[in-house]
């Protein structure tokens, strides 16, 4: 099979669909594979890299489309990209549908099959794709929190791990998931106060054992979140619902219970946020204040540390990639109902139920 790899052209990221050592894989197993110039430089590898690994580089993402049987992406294709799609492509990246419309239209339009890393599943359960990327924004949502709480950021001023004789930062993690567990890990690590919120009573029996007396656990109650944000300098969105929007559980009415330079970080942007007061941000101009309470909502926070992200990324895709490669789509869903549950667009329709019901879209099995 022809695989195409196009430089991601989404705001400051910087990871690559595919790294040098993901290239050899497919060619030495007699793949072609097409790499856009400077695909890779954002995590220092120059096209003489590709070439070494056995890939071919062309000079636009358009030769690149037009040449390549699969496209192996990072983050969604942004329209000039959808634009290039044809009925015989094969879309292999993450696509967070359930908060863009405009996108899951387009993906609908262009009549490819699109198979979303953030939906393929595991045998043993959960979301092995989506795995990597969550460790990485829990991991770093602690670190961007403690920095923003600094009074210089427009902080409380709050140093998260306390010193002797002064409190640590409260921290309030909703959500008891990969992305969930990272931060709180990170957490623990500053010596912050931490408190992790989840409605699975079979899960915060699980995070009481594995982080013993170093976190407390809590019931998610409309009440509990109310009163966890109103006390806590640290808030982390960290919930997901595979291929639904993210529930909003933190409102603007308690938004202005919080104190004034409190963080919130909702690492569940790409599928729509978990605070009523989220919308996407940027790397580029990655916080905003909504009543005296800075909103951290970067989409691929993962894209600030590209190089770890990208060698994560690749470690759980490239299975997937080299079975697509050798068997195409078809065949590969129909040996794998893992993967077969990654189908979010093809045909010109919606295949994945949480995605149609999430846009308000017809839904084909």
């Amino acid at each position: 099979m022809r695989v195409g790899v196009p430089k991601e052209i989404k705001n400051h990221e910087y990871r690559v669909g595919l790294t040098p050592p993901s290239v050899s894989e497919l060619t030495a197993a007699g793949h072609e594979v097409i790499v856009e110039t400077r695909a890779g430089s954002g995590i220092d590898f120059d096209d003489s890299d590709y070439v070494e690994a056995g890939a071919r580089i062309v000079g636009s993402a358009a030769e690149v489309f037009d040449q390549a049987e699969m496209i192996v992406k990072v983050k969604e294709p942004q329209a000039s990209e959808i634009a290039m799609l044809r009925p015989d492509h094969l879309l292999f990246t993450y696509l967070h549908l359930a908060a863009d419309k405009p996108q899951a239209e387009g993906l609908m339009r262009s009549g490819a099959t699109c198979i979303a890393y953030e939906t393929v599943t595991a045998p043993g359960g959960g979301l092995p794709l989506l795995k990597p990327m969550s460790e990485v924004a829990g991991r770093m949502a602690v670190q961007v929190g403690a920095h923003y709480l600094e009074k210089e950021q427009g902080g409380r001023g709050v140093l998260l791990g306390g010193v002797p004789g002064v409190a640590p930062a409260r921290v309030a993690i909703l959500g008891g998931g990969v992305s969930g567990v990272n931060a709180a890990q990170m957490a623990v690590g500053m010596r912050a106060d931490v408190t992790i919120y989840d409605v699975s009573n079979a899960r915060l029996a699980e995070l009481d054992m594995f982080f013993s007396n170093q976190i407390k656990t809590a019931f998610a109650s409309k009440a509990a979140i109310a009163a966890a944000v109103s006390r806590a300098h640290l808030v982390i969105g960290a919930v997901l619902i595979p291929g639904a929007a993210a529930p909003k559980l933190v409102t603007r009415d308690m938004l202005k219970t919080m104190k004034r330079g409190s963080v919130l970080v909702d690492i569940a942007i790409d599928q729509g946020g978990c605070f009523e007061t989220s919308r996407p941000t940027t790397h580029e101009d990655p916080v905003f204040e909504i009543d005296g309470v800075i909103h951290y909502c970067v989409a691929n926070m993962p894209g600030a540390v590209a190089r770890t992200s990208a060698f994560a990324l690749n470690n759980a895709t490239l299975p997937f990639v080299l079975r697509l490669a050798a068997d195409g789509a078809e065949a590969a869903m129909a040996a794998n109902p893992h993967l077969a549950a990654g189908l979010n667009v093809s045909g010109g329709k919606i295949r994945h139920k949480a995605v149609a019901d999430a846009l308000d879209l017809p839904f084909a099995a």
